[in-house]
């Protein structure tokens, strides 16, 4: 296999960043530190995990990725929910032989907005020839008891990252295994989509190719063309998965599965394959690394994390 340059990594690696957004409807964290000039969008880039720390800029070069969407939408069987603003980061360990390593920040990779399923409890489970339902569904001109919450989470570690997909279209480029935490005070507080066990598979696929930009900068993050540092900046790309299957619903109800008949009928759940989709509109993908990691090898990984804390204001 011939070898591959870092700014060739960077690029490949950086279409999984738009992925990220997939993975959540809504999410809440903590506040994040604000970074100087080219190292702003970096906030929850994992610089400090051991396995980040431990890339020597040699065999194993490490970078960090940021992927946003303004917008986006996902289908279930019977039920498409808008979904919001998405905003995913990673630590990537790039290895020599072409594959890579995943690295999660502590608190999550993904933020997003939430998402709100739409006619809530009324429209998920209403009407219904359940007599337990029928006497929920009475109780639902309240606001507060019909809104719907849904929540995709992890269950699991990525895997099956294909590198070269990440910058061609129509290629799967990674295997996400997820969950969607349904929420609403009817509903209990152990509502999903998905388990660890069976969860929803999502391999999302470039439908576009995004523009690409680069740019060059200090450690701290000041620009300038002869930087130790640069950012590859890829935009505007939509990405698809229309071939995953959706399991049934469990744990709905407070009386745990009560209503799990009912949410399921309604919406269509289990679903098959080819009657599900999920798209996320104008991604907005950066990735950063070292210009030359093997110049600092063994320590590119401290050397990154020092420049990230560097530009903390």
């Amino acid at each position: 296999m011939p070898a591959i340059s870092p700014r060739t990594r960077l690029a490949t690696v950086s279409a999984l960043t738009a992925l990220g957004a997939f993975a959540s409807l809504g999410t809440a964290t903590a506040a994040e530190p604000a970074l100087n000039g080219e190292w702003a969008p970096f906030t929850r880039c994992p610089v400090d995990a051991p396995a980040m720390l431990a890339a020597d800029g040699f065999d194993r070069t490490p970078q960090c990725v940021v992927s946003t969407s303004s917008s986006g939408s996902i289908k279930l069987g019977k039920t498409t929910v808008v979904t919001g603003k998405t905003n995913l980061q990673l630590g990537v360990v790039q290895k020599a032989d072409g594959t890579s390593t995943v690295v999660a920040p502590a608190s999550g990779a993904l933020v997003a907005d939430s998402a709100t399923v739409p006619g809530g409890l009324l429209g998920l489970m209403c009407p219904s020839d359940i007599p337990v339902i029928t006497s929920i569904c009475k109780t639902l001109d309240d606001s507060t008891l019909n809104r719907i919450t849904a929540t995709m989470e992890s269950v699991g570690a990525p895997y099956a990252f294909d590198q070269t997909a990440g910058v061609l279209t129509d290629m799967p480029i990674v295997a996400l295994p997820v969950r969607i935490h349904l929420e609403n005070p009817l509903l209990g507080s152990k509502c999903y989509i998905g388990t660890a066990a069976n969860p929803v598979l999502l391999r999302p696929e470039n439908r576009n190719y995004p523009e690409f930009g680069m740019s060059f900068y200090r450690g701290d993050g000041t620009a300038d063309e002869a930087g130790e540092m640069s950012r590859i900046n890829l935009t505007g790309a939509t990405q698809n998965d229309s071939v995953f299957s959706v399991p049934a619903a469990t744990g709905c109800g407070l009386n745990v599965g009560l209503i799990n008949a009912a949410v399921n009928a309604k919406t269509g759940l289990p679903s098959s394959s080819g009657n599900n989709s999920l798209t996320l509109n104008d991604t907005r993908t950066h990735l950063t690394g070292l210009n030359a990691p093997g110049t600092v090898a063994p320590d590119a990984g401290k050397v990154l994390a020092r420049n990230w804390h560097s530009a903390v204001r």
